[in-house]
């Protein structure tokens, strides 16, 4: 961090990391200088401020796509501020391609992008990102290495189109596969659907993950504004792409990192936004992992205070009618802090070198069918709640603003699945024992036990059910969900079934009562039933025994501590 004295200034006393680098009379330096001016570089070049721009390009994220073009407008900011661009590359994960999921690679991302940014001799980094764990992971990597950076997302894809219908990814793939299962669309027509929905480089849509981290990285101050929205063909995304190269130059010269930036009031910031555009539950994992980096444990009541105090007012779906084109047709992320900013910390500090309130200042709202008045919400209340009771005594997460309004409050009893495997083995079979008042329950699909948590927890309607036509039931397990994912979802249960938790002792029949107004997870057992069943219950055998896979699995924490391995915690942090 920059001195208390001079924290956001010129330490005039300090050289660069590059200079030192690059001005050593000794060995090193010879060598350091010789093998640069190799690539074209010159003398002059050397005396600048080194910009590393990590670039996720990869043809294995689509996502990322169009990065090679973005890096390029980045290089051109940076050259025109009088900084030396360096690109260097790091993992990049997809969200449709990683098996078993990206949230097993999270950590193994932020690690890789931590270490390349402290092992080189680089003054300020622009972190290049857009799908679902790539920023996440570029933030905690950010705070734990602590040198100037700052973010550059993708953007969004344009709206799908089919027929005169807008179309979304990932909300409509659900939609499209769930009525081709249950037969009311044909194999022809799923196909035209599949060539419709995604016509253009960059992440979801709709108010998903990606989406809603891009929107964090503006909230807590890392990313420019109106950076989020933009969608990615659009020609200003590659203005936003070379004003981040001019900018990163500019908080080199200023000594301004990212712990100057994200702060616990920044970070309560990320999560008002968050909540007043119903964002993806994903983020809340993620914002507990950086905060971690940071020292700091920040516990899920603070999410639920936050969520009960901070009105959704953003109709983007998965939660509302539109989608990140008409929302960044409105504003974007600048237009939605702009509503909400009495009860935002406007002292914070941003990439831009001025607070939040200094940057919105001369914003206005201009469209009420996209961003709600904070008088007249679209619901009181943010988009996420966090449950707690004996089914979840540390916490389990629903997305409150894409529940079916009859399923709030809900009594019903448990048809069980003890384990992804199972689940896809019966979840359509006929004979299962299910109607509509059933709760659906997986165990075993979160950190430890999937593993790493994947993003199944929008458990299938039974085959035999949609013929009736059922389309949303409660649905409870330790796995995540998708942000673009909608219905009656509880997910993040906590502890995990896989190391013993309480959902791992629910059995067939079960009585379970959900209450979100209460906010309300509870198992109708009596206690020494449940204790009965815990002296029988074995935990599932692990699904590495080698590899990175097992380091995962022996070091990664539970969904309410953020998921990130306790290793990488600072030492205050570990238990």
């Amino acid at each position: 961090m920059a001195d208390e004295d001079n924290k956001h200034g010129v330490n005039e006393g300090d050289k660069l990391r590059g200079d030192k680098y690059f001005n050593d009379t000794g060995l090193w330096g010879f060598i350091h200088r010789s093998f640069t001016k190799s690539m074209g570089y010159t003398d002059d070049d050397l005396k600048k401020p080194v910009i590393g721009i990590c670039n996720t390009f990869s043809e294995l994220n689509k996502c990322h796509s169009h990065f090679r073009e973005l890096t390029d407008y980045v290089k051109r900011g940076v050259w025109q501020a009088g900084g030396l661009p360096m690109e260097f590359p790091t993992i990049s994960i997809g969200e449709p391609y990683v098996k078993p999921t990206t949230m097993l690679l999270r950590n193994l991302m932020a690690m890789d992008t931590e270490e390349m940014v402290k092992a080189h001799p680089i003054d300020g980094v622009v972190l290049l990102g857009g799908c679902d764990k790539t920023v996440p992971a570029q933030l905690m990597a950010a705070v734990s290495a602590n040198i100037p950076a700052i973010v550059l997302t993708g953007g969004p894809m344009l709206n799908g189109k089919l027929k005169g219908q807008t179309l979304g990814a990932c909300t409509d793939c659900y939609q499209f596969t769930l009525e081709h299962k249950a037969g009311n669309i044909s194999d022809e027509q799923l196909t035209v659907a599949e060539n419709a929905i995604c016509r253009s480089d960059g992440h979801c849509m709709v108010m998903g993950t990606a989406s809603t981290m891009a929107a964090i990285a503006e909230a807590l101050g890392m990313a420019l504004p109106g950076c989020a929205a933009i969608p990615a063909p659009d020609s200003r995304r590659r203005h936003m792409s070379e004003q981040t190269g001019k900018q990163i130059v500019e908080l080199v010269r200023r000594n301004i990192r990212p712990r100057d930036i994200i702060t616990k009031e920044s970070l309560d910031n990320a999560i008002r936004v968050t909540m007043a555009c119903a964002g993806s539950t994903n983020a809340i994992i993620h914002l507990v992992a950086i905060a971690g980096r940071l020292g700091y444990r920040l516990p899920l009541e603070r999410f639920d205070e936050i969520s009960a105090t901070t009105p959704f007012i953003l109709n983007v779906r998965p939660s509302g009618k539109y989608q990140m084109e008409e929302f960044f047709e409105a504003g974007g992320v600048p237009s939605l802090m702009k509503e909400i900013e009495p009860l935002l910390n406007g002292n914070c500090l941003t990439v831009t070198g001025q607070t939040v309130t200094e940057n919105l200042r001369g914003v206005r709202v201009t469209d009420r069918e996209l961003i709600y008045p904070l008088e007249q919400p679209i619901a009181p209340q943010g988009g996420i709640a966090v449950l707690r009771g004996n089914l979840s005594p540390n916490g389990a997460l629903i997305k409150q603003t894409a529940v079916s309004p009859h399923l709030k409050k809900h009594r019903g009893c448990a048809v069980v699945f003890e384990s992804p495997a199972d689940l896809n083995a019966r979840i359509d079979d006929p004979d299962l024992d299910v109607d509509e008042n059933s709760v659906l329950v997986l165990k075993n699909a979160g950190p430890k036990g999937a593993p790493a948590m994947p993003e199944i927890g929008q458990i299938p309607i039974p085959k035999k059910l949609l013929m009736q036509g059922v389309r949303d039931m409660v649905r409870i397990s330790d796995a995540r969900i998708s942000g673009t994912s909608y219905g009656t979802l509880i997910v993040h249960v906590a502890p995990e079934a896989a190391i013993g938790g309480p959902l791992g002792l629910v059995q067939n029949g079960d009585e379970i009562e959900l209450d979100i107004d209460m906010r309300k997870l509870e198992l109708h057992v009596d206690e020494e039933t449940l204790r009965e069943r815990k002296t029988k219950w074995e935990a599932p055998p692990p699904a590495y025994d080698r590899g990175y896979g097992l380091l995962f699995l022996e070091r990664v924490l539970q969904a309410d501590e953020g998921c990130d391995f306790d290793f990488l915690l600072p030492p205050e942090l570990r238990k």
